[in-house]
């Protein structure tokens, strides 16, 4: 599926996503949030835009990590936490593997979401990233090779937090007036998988 020089191809292009949507992200974040989401996730992934010369060479796991922890350090808010524990822990998952599979990715994409459940205290239907992030990696766990219906099951779970009233984040404040918001980390977290299908 990827070797490590893939795996540095989709980490510059998922930088390159996140500057490009840098404005509608924040946008969907100003009504339930800090107005800052986009800029943040711009700026964390310019910051390791900057750190993957380095990286040229280093197994997949190594990769992921200092993914991890630049996020973590330089993106502010909820998120850097949540996506720097994220690939951390994904990091982890593949630590001195040169070439993923389906198996691993799959098996990557298990531990993030179990990092984002413990670091954020949060479940589905709570109106978070893991709307997305679930529902996205049980259609590919279903539809095996399916990274495109992982995508249409990411959009249409971020789709789905318009629906429901957060009760963990920055959006728990306002309650049923976060009603009809698109949750902005599942809107980045969705993008991420997008960027990933269109370039295995």
């Amino acid at each position: 599926m990827a070797d490590s020089k893939k795996v540095l191809e989709i980490i510059r292009a998922i930088g390159l996503k996140m500057e490009a949507e840098k404005e509608y992200l924040t946008e969907l974040d100003q009504p339930i949030g800090d107005s800052d989401h986009g800029i943040n996730m711009a700026r964390g992934f310019a910051a390791v835009e900057g750190k993957l010369p380095d990286l040229e060479g280093k197994d997949i796991g190594t990769i992921l990590k200092t993914v991890g922890m630049t996020l973590v350090s330089t993106v502010g808010g909820a998120s850097g936490p949540l996506y720097g524990s994220a690939y951390m822990k994904a990091g982890m998952a593949l630590a001195g593997k040169e070439e993923m599979d389906m198996d691993d990715f799959l098996s990557m994409m298990d531990t993030a979401v179990q990092a984002v459940e413990q670091r954020g205290k949060a479940t589905v239907e709570e109106a978070t990233m893991l709307d997305a992030m679930v529902p996205s990696l049980k259609t590919m766990k279903d539809v095996r090779e399916a990274l495109e219906a992982g995508v249409r099951a990411a959009w249409a779970g971020a789709e789905h937090t318009k629906d429901l009233v957060a009760t963990k984040g920055r959006a728990s404040y306002v309650g049923e007036r976060g009603l009809g918001h698109q949750d902005p980390g599942a809107t980045s977290y969705s993008y991420m998988l997008e960027v990933i299908a269109g370039l295995v």
